[in-house]
């Protein structure tokens, strides 16, 4: 049994959940991989898996496993990269995460060229608006907004983004149009309710600050909901471009108060600590940053 592909075998099964699933992303038949676990299971003294009508768990001994596995598998395929040079194709499965609306509107219209310039390469995508702890979803490289203040990550920040008060032409016809950070007292704010949202913001202009609390009857920790309802004429909201940029292009949404600024927000590409940057999350996070920002991370200030 050779270990590094039984490792590989292991790690497949549990991220798919099955023999059978990860037979068929190894194109190998279902009988080599029983065979491999059973074998893996033997060499090492320990049960890996629990079987049952629902399907396969690890044990707590099966999941140290993988977790080191995994590292294992990703330290190799960093040496094997590096020594073949940056032209090596990219195999394997590819698990990222990131915020709902962010990866719909900033991702996806561009994954098909991400997957046509790494045809041997599979990618599984998460999806949440809450930070999801990323070594328990094996995940490999996780796309962040705001501060990132959990030490247990390696976090590199790809870049900042304005946040605007903003809303449809219609709600600003109807309510008018604030001049002041303290005139949106009187408006409807549509408040996202998550880390990096809230009713309470500080705006600047020179040396002038301007504290303001914002009300509003709808609060909601989804993004994409705060979009809707902005949409919709509910009410104005304070988010970064990023959530509202092709609007804003388009005449849709209206920014206002632009002569006020608010705190960026940070968009961040963050990985479990002492994992090995795989050579495939390397590769997203180079897409990312020319995608999102217009040009190769390198040529970057």
């Amino acid at each position: 049994m050779h270990l590094l592909s039984a490792m590989e075998t292991y790690v497949q099964v549990v991220d798919t959940g099955s023999f059978s699933a990860a037979a068929r992303r190894l194109r190998i038949g279902q009988p080599a991989v029983s065979k491999t676990i059973a074998q893996l299971e033997q060499q090492l003294g320990v049960r890996l898996l629990l079987r049952s009508t629902h399907g396969l768990t690890p044990t707590e001994a099966g999941s140290n496993f993988y977790e080191h596995a995994r590292r294992t598998l990703d330290a190799a395929d960093v040496a094997v990269t590096s020594t073949r040079g940056l032209s090596a194709m990219l195999t394997g499965r590819l698990r990222i995460s990131g915020p709902v609306t962010f990866v719909r509107l900033h991702v996806m219209p561009h994954l098909a060229d991400f997957l046509a310039a790494h045809p041997a390469l599979d990618v599984d995508m998460f999806l949440e608006d809450r930070n999801i702890d990323l070594v328990e979803g094996g995940i490999d490289v996780a796309l962040r907004m705001g501060t990132q203040a959990d030490s247990s990550l390696t976090a590199r920040r790809l870049g900042q983004n304005p946040r605007l008060v903003m809303g449809t032409p219609e709600y600003f016809s109807r309510n008018g149009h604030p001049q002041m950070p303290q005139d949106l007292l009187n408006h409807q704010a549509v408040i996202y309710d998550l880390r990096g949202g809230g009713s309470s913001w500080e705006f600047r202009q020179g040396k002038q600050r301007a504290a303001v609390t914002v009300q509003g009857r709808l609060r909601t920790t989804g993004m994409e909901a705060v979009r809707e309802a902005v949409l919709s004429g509910i009410g104005l909201s304070i988010m970064s471009e990023w959530m509202f940029r092709r609007e804003l292009a388009s005449g849709e949404i209206q920014a206002v108060l632009t002569d006020w600024a608010l705190p960026p927000i940070d968009l961040w590409a963050v990985s479990p600590s002492g994992r090995a940057t795989s050579a495939k999350s390397k590769a997203f996070i180079s897409f990312i940053e020319e995608r999102v920002f217009g040009r190769p991370p390198e040529n970057r200030s």
